[in-house]
């Protein structure tokens, strides 16, 4: 939330794209998982809207003439592994702007979320 919420301030449109991570195991797929982001965007956030995909994500942005991939980085692991999607996906013609977590939010992780949850 707080990573697209920053994204609004920049950018005239937000699209969250739950995609497919096959080293992560979610337990629902991406379509439920979008319906759940949707669910807990505020409605005032009309600029914003959620999208679910299984493909390379700089082909949907090609596609859905998306300009610019956002992505938070929470420490130097998040920095190590997201610059390499970042090279790659610059050499497939999309840029990367990377938001730092705020010091609040570093521990927060999908992961930790799901553990949490259960």
């Amino acid at each position: 939330m707080n990573v697209v919420n920053r994204a609004r301030d920049l950018f005239d449109e937000v699209v969250v794209l739950v995609a497919v991570n096959s080293v992560k195991h979610p337990g629902t797929d991406e379509e439920e998982r979008a319906a759940a982001v949707r669910a807990i965007l505020p409605v005032a956030w009309t600029s914003v809207t959620v999208a679910a995909w299984s493909g390379l994500t700089s082909t949907y942005c090609r596609r859905h003439e998306v300009a610019v991939i956002v992505r938070g980085l929470r420490n130097t692991t998040d920095l190590r592994t997201e610059y390499q999607l970042a090279a790659m996906n610059q050499s497939l013609g999309v840029p990367t702007v990377f938001l730092p977590a705020q010091p609040e939010l570093t521990a927060v992780s999908s992961t930790a979320v799901r553990t949490l949850n259960k």
